[in-house]
């Protein structure tokens, strides 16, 4: 007697439901691999440090000028989110939306020298918006759900560092600042250098000081040059009546001059000493001690960019300029870290692989074409800094027995609203 084949003996809903369980299956065996994979890279922070970090308290001074005015907005978003979000995810969600708009910007304006469609303005234009609104409610969601943990206020800095890189970038994009290629190089290194000046004096002081021009007047700032250039992107090459110098140089000494200032602030701060014993840093160490990672960076930014014989910097410049922008991303993560956990510095790190690389090549007469070579450099930074930071969240997260994307036990809604 011939028997049957059960497969033919289901129905279309139990082939969709096995087909349903086949997948969950083995998306959570991907998921465990990957999470097996991540434990076992060499580990990042020490028994000590995570004992700080779990310790850690936030501490904030200063309020900006836009920030008593959005807070009643963002408490009226932070409603709107599901009590199941887990904080870092709603940031990530936000960052993702920044990131690619801001690498579409850069792409169709073909390293910041050409205008695009209109429509790719609004996009980047609204993907900052959604970070900005997104990155404000993560704390207020925490709060709201009673998930707050250090690895909350690390992830939150690790994700503006990284924003920066490419809203910096993506804005001089915006006016075309790439016909000035040296302009923007300046415009950019100043960027970076303020954001890590500012966490530089919170290693310093322990307290991370808002001015009353800060980062949420900045992203309004780069919002309104995409709005500008959404109504028309010509406006950036027409000259100021009398002063007969065009917008786009305007933007770039805006840029240079406010991120100085930021800088100059910050630094005046360090030189009054730490808060650590004989006014040494969090951690007891030299307040002098961080503008190693970051002049290094500069450093070798600007032998690469003056020595290349087939003038990079001049034929790729958001290419350029992004590869040492996700450097100071890492050198940045690197300083939050030891603020956080009250740890020193280390004098090397191999995010410097890559920028040492470019001058080795240009040393020996391009052995690699340096267009070719910037490719390998933005991959080995990209590689280097995401190695990092999920080391980092994957010890902290087993340590205190939390996840990053989910919030562990249920949650109820809290009426604190405390910024």
């Amino acid at each position: 007697m011939a028997t049957s084949n059960p497969n033919l003996d289901k129905s279309p809903s139990a082939l969709l439901r096995n087909n349903v369980r086949q997948l969950k299956e083995k998306t959570e065996k991907l998921k465990t691999d990957a999470k097996e994979a991540v434990r076992r890279m060499p580990i990042v922070l020490t028994e000590q440090q995570l004992k700080r970090l779990k310790e850690h308290k936030y501490a904030s001074e200063g309020i900006t000028l836009f920030d008593p005015f959005m807070q009643e907005f963002w408490k009226w978003l932070v409603e709107f989110c599901p009590l199941w979000a887990a904080p870092n995810l709603i940031t990530i969600v936000g960052l993702a939306l920044n990131i690619g708009t801001s690498v579409l910007l850069m792409i169709e304006t073909n390293g910041a020298k050409e205008q695009c469609s209109r429509w790719i303005y609004f996009l980047t234009a609204l993907g900052l918006f959604l970070y900005q609104s997104l990155d404000a409610i993560d704390g207020k969601q925490a709060r709201r759900t009673n998930s707050q943990s250090p690895l909350g206020e690390l992830f939150d800095h690790g994700c503006d560092s990284v924003s920066a890189v490419f809203v910096t970038i993506a804005c001089c994009c915006a006016c075309q600042l790439g016909v000035y290629p040296w302009l923007m190089f300046l415009a950019c290194m100043c960027s970076f250098f303020a954001f890590y000046a500012a966490h530089w004096q919170t290693y310093v002081s322990g307290k991370l000081k808002f001015g009353k021009l800060d980062c949420t007047e900045a992203q309004f700032s780069f919002i309104g040059i995409y709005m500008i250039s959404t109504v028309s992107a010509a406006f950036w090459s027409k000259s100021i009546p009398y002063l007969q110098i065009e917008f786009r140089i305007l933007v770039a000494l805006l840029m240079i001059g406010s991120t100085a200032w930021s800088s100059f602030n910050n630094l005046r701060l360090v030189s009054q000493g730490g808060c650590g014993r004989n006014f040494s840093s969090v951690a007891g160490t030299s307040i002098i001690f961080p503008a190693w990672p970051i002049g290094i960076l500069c450093f070798l930014a600007t032998v690469a960019s003056n020595y290349s014989t087939s003038h990079v910097l001049e034929e790729h410049t958001s290419l350029h300029l992004l590869c040492y922008g996700l450097v100071f991303s890492k050198i940045t993560n690197r300083l939050i870290v030891a603020h956080m956990s009250r740890s020193p510095l280390n004098a090397w790190d191999s995010s410097y692989v890559g920028p040492l690389a470019v001058c080795i090549n240009q040393y020996f007469n391009l052995l690699i074409s340096e267009h070719v070579f910037l490719w390998f450099f933005l991959l080995y930074s990209l590689y280097d800094l995401l190695r990092y930071n999920i080391k980092v969240c994957q010890e902290l997260c087993d340590f205190l027995d939390i996840h990053c994307f989910r919030i562990k036990p249920p949650t109820t809604p809290t009426t604190d609203q405390h910024h």
